[in-house]
């Protein structure tokens, strides 16, 4: 007992920097893990938590319909969870996030249930154990554009690139690949990590686009987004890996809920027309292009110039500027459009002269109009240093397209509802797409994809003697 004392004595008197060092991270990692929840004690609460991939491919609604690929199933659940009028209902509350974080969450106690739409790598995820096969057998498919470049084999991807989303599953499979080039002296494939603002149908339109050359995803996703994406071309005997299966995950506490969920999957067939809103509402949408095909480069040489000038008084960075002015008027200083707006930037004479600018149909006046009145928007609604630049930057877009007012509901509704009001990619952009439609979401989604094609080319974009200042 008196060397258990001295021991504990000894301990005290350590440096305070040691015993810091023993909390790292939030406390809820190593102190107050939420109870594990069961069957039972979700029922006794009435909700089941169901962690989404926030992909709109998974989980997407738009005006009340679905067209989320995990949407249908879930609904699907829940009615089969309730299927006994003598149990307590149980609701389900759907939790959007990353992909590469829903198993992370899981583990933690923050959801009950994973329902991702895609295949997930469950390295390190311990204390999960997967369903019954949602989708058997899914392969990883090579998804390239019509007309773009055509492989035989998978080894001629050596040098290549291949844009990948955060948490891909193919990611393991281009490593064991790459391992295998360079045991035969030959390039790896560079895996190119797209933005997180990117989920896996962004990058497919992309590719489309030819703004990324190929990518690697889910065969059953390919073929679902080639409807709506005709120029995709899938090399379906181009896969990377065995098959695998796309399930659903719990918690391995959880032997009850996991083996209603296997009952459920077991009996469930997804309706044969689950797809129908889906390809209504994305045939009808703006489709992204490549704003640096010949055409596109010679218009930005002609306006770089002015954008940089007025991004740098604005503090923007001009590369926004140009996505923005591409997706207004494809960088035409002579492009006219609805409600008198003109202009590269299609700025109304009402917006200008607000700002103390006229005769906005010379170029210089067009683009200095539309960056004074960003940058009142993001002074006046988005100047919080709670959002990061690039969410800084998607509320200000929102606001030019739809006015600040409205932004800022939608950011109250996302607060009201538990998501997050900083963030408007899969979170803000929800709200709007569930009670307004997809129209600002796809504006904003289209001005950052730009954003993104000019940023990856940024050193060759500033380089040369038309270039000033950022």
């Amino acid at each position: 007992m008196r060397a258990l004392l001295l021991l504990f004595a000894l301990l005290a008197l350590l440096p305070g920097t040691a015993a810091a060092r023993l909390v790292v991270g939030p406390p809820e990692a190593w102190q107050s893990k939420p109870a594990d929840r069961d069957l039972a004690d979700i029922r006794r609460s009435g909700v089941l938590r169901v962690l989404v991939n926030q992909s709109r491919n998974s989980s997407g609604e738009v005006k009340g319909e679905a067209i989320g690929v995990e949407y249908g199933r879930l609904r699907a659940f829940e009615h089969y969870l309730n299927r006994d009028p003598n149990l307590k209902a149980i609701t389900l509350k759907l939790i959007p996030m990353a992909k590469d974080q829903l198993l992370g969450a899981l583990q933690r106690g923050e959801g009950d249930l994973v329902a991702p739409g895609e295949r997930l790598v469950t390295t390190g995820a311990r204390e999960v154990t997967r369903s019954r096969a949602v989708v058997a057998d899914v392969p990883l498919v090579l998804v390239g554009r019509q007309g773009g470049p055509t492989y035989k084999n998978l080894e001629q991807l050596s040098g290549r690139s291949l844009a990948l989303s955060a948490g891909s599953a193919a990611a393991p499979h281009v490593n064991r690949l790459n391992r295998q080039l360079m045991a035969q002296n030959r390039s790896p494939v560079a895996i190119e990590w797209v933005d997180p603002t990117l989920a896996v149908e962004d990058v497919l339109e992309m590719v489309q686009a030819g703004i990324y050359v190929a990518t690697v995803v889910e065969q059953p996703i390919a073929e679902r987004w080639s409807r709506v994406m005709p120029k995709l071309r899938i090399e379906r005997r181009l896969t990377l890996g065995e098959p695998a299966d796309m399930s659903w995950f719990v918690q391995r506490q959880a032997p009850m809920l996991r083996a209603s969920v296997d009952r459920f999957l077991s009996e469930y067939r997804p309706p044969e027309n689950q797809d129908a809103v889906f390809e209504r509402v994305y045939r009808r949408l703006y489709k992204v292009q490549s704003p640096l095909d010949r055409i596109g480069r010679q218009r930005l040489d002609k306006v770089k110039e002015t954008l940089q000038r007025h991004a740098e008084a604005q503090a923007f960075d001009w590369l926004n500027l140009a996505a923005l002015a591409f997706k207004e008027s494809t960088l035409n200083p002579a492009a006219r459009g609805a409600g008198g707006a003109v202009g590269l930037m299609q700025v109304t004479p009402a917006t200008a002269r607000s700002l103390g600018v006229d005769n906005i149909a010379a170029l210089d006046n067009n683009v200095r109009a539309s960056a004074q009145y960003l940058a009142l928007i993001r002074r006046k609604f988005f100047s919080s240093p709670r959002l990061n630049e690039r969410e800084r930057m998607a509320f200000t877009l929102a606001a030019y397209n739809m006015g600040p007012q409205r932004v800022q509901s939608l950011r109250a509704e996302a607060r009201r509802r538990g998501l997050n009001p900083d963030q408007w990619f899969f979170q803000v952009e929800r709200v709007a797409m569930e009670t307004m439609g997809m129209g600002v979401v796809s504006y904003v989604s289209s001005v950052n994809k730009y954003y993104q094609a000019y940023a990856r080319e940024r050193f060759s974009l500033e380089s040369g003697p038309r270039s000033a200042a950022r």
